[in-house]
């Protein structure tokens, strides 16, 4: 059966089920519009290729979400994807530059992408992927693609403690900025750079603070200004901190800690678990992506980034799985270049990715 047949089959059984059948079959289809989503984006591009972006939020979503005064650890040029200069006055770029740098980003290259449209389910139906999409609407859709790009990063997945009450409304995984939390005894878990950060802002903006950390001490990867800084206040007494302990009870306003067999109860007007996040490792898993149980690290080329399902590749952080800490925007954003240039070589297309003639 011809692509052509196939496509008017699928068509008329998806107007049947009132889901709306997007035209065509794309090159490539790009998801997530977050930096390494967006350098894929540009090289398909340049190579020619028809891609399609798909987002489930806004424009780098997971940065958006950063905490709202957060500057970067790296410097800004190695931020820069596209070849585009990212300029700033600061030695450390800033949440609110990162933003208006992806914007500029966006606009330069005039790259087309579909916000608020949600990745249910992919599918490969030989010969293309079936990609089931969600609207912020509710409605459904329904794309093709020769090929896929999974840039979906892992800030919208955190890890979870599984105690009880860690579903209460005064509990949450993130952290935005400070205000709020004036006069507040709010409980901080975590042990590397949000936790540390977001205990400083709190306790600078007059929360009572107290760090809970299982381990014995803080994270070494603590940005190196942030570090001695978090130390201090701790030693002062300034930041009240709880090492080799665990969260084993949140209440309504109090939390249970437990240490060397002891329990402790501390009062909580807040709680935020800070304890880092993971990819959408079932989303991979359902389009038969063979993932690592314990490290959510998925199969895949390190040379290409093709997974064990052929066609499908992997940008950005959602390779290191549970390892957050091996890929940033820094080196991530290099993942475009390459993963195109290896479907150009498999859709036997010519092109330019990264300014680098396709032969």
């Amino acid at each position: 059966m011809s692509n052509q047949d196939l496509e008017v089959r699928f068509a008329v059984r998806d107007r049947e089920a009132g889901i709306e059948e997007v035209p065509g079959i794309a090159d490539v289809l790009i998801v997530g519009a977050g930096p390494a989503g967006l350098a894929a984006a540009i090289a398909a591009s340049r190579a020619g290729l028809d891609y399609r972006l798909l987002e489930k939020g806004m424009l780098v979503n997971s940065i958006f979400n950063f905490p709202r005064n957060m500057v970067f650890f790296t410097t800004a040029e190695l931020l820069e994807i596209g070849g585009l200069p990212f300029t700033t006055p600061f030695d450390k770029p800033t949440r609110a530059e990162a933003l208006r740098y992806y914007r500029r980003v966006a606009d330069t290259f005039g790259l087309s992408i579909a916000f608020e449209e949600n990745v249910r389910s992919i599918e490969w139906q030989e010969p293309f992927f079936r990609v089931t999409t969600r609207l912020s609407n509710g409605k459904r859709r329904f794309h093709h693609s020769r090929a896929l790009v999974a840039a979906t990063g892992y800030y919208d997945h955190p890890n979870l403690l599984g105690v009880p009450g860690e579903g209460l409304p005064h509990v949450s995984h993130y952290y935005s900025e400070s205000h709020k939390f004036y006069r507040k005894k709010v409980v901080v878990v975590g042990g590397r750079n949000s936790a540390s950060e977001a205990a400083l802002d709190l306790f600078r903006s007059g929360a009572q603070v107290t760090l809970v950390h299982r381990g014995t001490r803080l994270g070494e990867s603590i940005k190196y200004w942030v570090l001695p800084d978090i130390q201090n206040r701790i030693r002062e007494g300034a930041i009240a901190a709880r090492f080799n302990s665990k969260i084993a009870e949140i209440r309504s306003d109090t939390v249970v800690l437990e240490s060397s067999g002891q329990r402790e109860e501390l009062p909580a007007d807040r709680v935020l678990l800070l304890t880092g996040y993971h990819p959408d490792a079932e989303l991979l898993r359902r389009a038969g992506v063979r993932v690592q149980d314990d490290t959510f690290v998925p199969e895949h080329n390190p040379e290409t980034f093709e997974t064990n399902v052929p066609g499908l590749y992997l940008a950005g952080a959602v390779v290191s799985g549970r390892e957050t800490n091996r890929i940033f925007i820094e080196n991530g954003r290099f993942h475009g270049a390459t993963v195109i240039k290896a479907i150009c070589e498999r859709l036997a297309r010519c092109g330019r990715v990264g300014g680098e003639r396709l032969d």
